[in-house]
């Protein structure tokens, strides 16, 4: 069996992606790298939702079969800064719009229907509330993330 998932958040995850390196260049009084216009659209999954949607085709998934995982939450990147800026306290003027990525996907989102319909799969962990949790744990867990982002350079 296989799974595929659309763009995971949560604790622990390391700097260099997406949320956490906004989180964390925020606690620092840095601005965020935001590509383009900002308007490429992600869904966005909690980790505990993965790996209870993996679980769930261990348990139950037919062999042979691919399940996409979805959190069914999709944001364009801008819509996701803004919610992070309000988060950390912070204002428009900490984004830093910089040239796209060549072969940036302008959406990137899975259809989950079959993992649904078939295992019963549903998201359980509330966007906003989990945002919310993985902000404040990149507050609390500096010396978790600060080596690992210092050895990024």
């Amino acid at each position: 069996m296989v799974t595929r998932c659309s763009n995971n958040y949560g604790l622990r995850q390391f700097p260099e992606k997406m949320l956490p390196l906004f989180v964390t260049n925020l606690i620092d009084g840095k601005r965020v790298p935001l590509y383009g216009d900002g308007l490429h659209v992600r869904e966005w999954l909690h980790v505990d939702d993965h790996c209870e949607a993996i679980m769930l085709v261990l348990e139950r998934g037919r062999p042979g079969e691919i399940y996409n995982i979805g959190g069914d939450t999709e944001l364009t990147n801008i819509e996701l800064t803004h919610r992070l800026l309000k988060l950390c306290g912070q204002d428009d003027s900490m984004i830093e719009y910089g040239t796209d990525r060549l072969g940036h996907d302008r959406r990137y989102s899975v259809d989950w229907s079959k993992i649904k319909n078939e295992l019963g799969y549903e998201p359980r962990v509330d966007f906003d509330g989990g945002l919310e949790g993985t902000v404040q744990w990149y507050h609390d867990h500096e010396e978790w993330w600060r080596p690992l982002k210092d050895h990024l350079g």
